[in-house]
């Protein structure tokens, strides 16, 4: 039964990345029935093939064996009373409002929800709010939130590695995340987002951009230092083909952790129309 886990993890990760049998196995240097069998179950990677395969699919060896019980840091930077980003709506929750207001419950995905303050604001709103974060004490957090707001949000623990929309969103939301993913799985990924989001939907996001003057913020986490920062205007390509109603960089101070310090984001807030273009 693990086998067969793992080959549909293996198989799944693999068709992310866009790579055939075959040229994952090149990649490893083994044979393409190799691969095949782990996929269909009836074999398992050796121990020592774990780490070449995790890094050749870019992701971790417990993702591939299906291990979801990881305590994360920010498991313990949620792990307080308060709330580690404050309870104030990100600004971007606004902007979704006057470009969709909740005349209907819209359905929003929100990834890398953190404690929920957002999902939940959302919630307020008169939206149907689908969340979810690494962090389990983050979705816990956000679940009592909710409750103390009298509203439902539909949280659960997912990565972001692993993780594929299985239906449509008229919303998809997303603030200071998507710098975990590598630059070779950016295209997949918002691939991915945009097929999920539903027509005359939104993709509200930002991400965290590099400048050579602006140091590494002191309180990064362990995961966050294995992150890669994007560059300025990388997220806007990705959305060249969507009507934009936000698209800019700013600079601004932070001083979550206690720290005073910097950051850089590009923000987009783009929508999905049809193509009135006719051949």
């Amino acid at each position: 039964m693990e086998h067969l886990k793992t080959g549909k993890i293996i198989s799944k990760k693999r068709k992310e990345m866009g790579l055939t049998q075959n040229q994952l196995a090149g990649t490893l240097n083994i044979s393409f029935q190799a691969v095949s069998r782990w996929e269909n179950g009836t074999a398992y990677p050796d121990i020592e093939m774990l780490p070449r395969l995790a890094s050749a699919l870019s992701t971790t060896v417990d993702a591939l064996l299906g291990y979801s019980g990881v305590v994360t840091d920010y498991d313990r930077r949620y792990d307080a009373q308060s709330y580690y980003w404050g309870l104030t709506p990100n600004s971007i929750c606004y902007e979704i409002m006057k470009i969709l207001p909740p005349i209907r419950p819209y359905c929003v995905l929100d990834i890398g929800c953190g404690e929920g303050k957002d999902a939940v604001f959302l919630a307020r709103c008169g939206y149907a709010v689908t969340a979810f974060d690494i962090a389990e004490q983050g979705i816990e957090k956000g679940r009592r939130l909710a409750e103390h707001n009298h509203v439902e949000v539909n949280f659960f623990r997912a990565d972001i590695f692993d993780y594929c929309p299985e239906t449509q969103y008229d919303i998809i939301f997303s603030s200071g995340v998507l710098h975990f993913l590598p630059p070779e799985r950016r295209g997949t990924f918002v691939e991915s987002l945009k097929e999920h989001t539903a027509q005359a939907g939104i993709n509200a996001l930002n991400v965290f951009v590099h400048k050579p003057f602006i140091p590494p913020a002191p309180d990064l986490t362990k995961e966050e230092e294995k992150g890669a920062p994007w560059y300025s205007g990388e997220l806007f390509g990705y959305y060249h083909d969507w009507r934009f109603h936000t698209c800019k960089e700013d600079i601004f101070d932070c001083d979550s952790g206690g720290i005073p310090h910097e950051h850089c984001m590009d923000t987009l807030i783009a929508q999905k129309e049809e193509n009135g273009y006719e051949s």
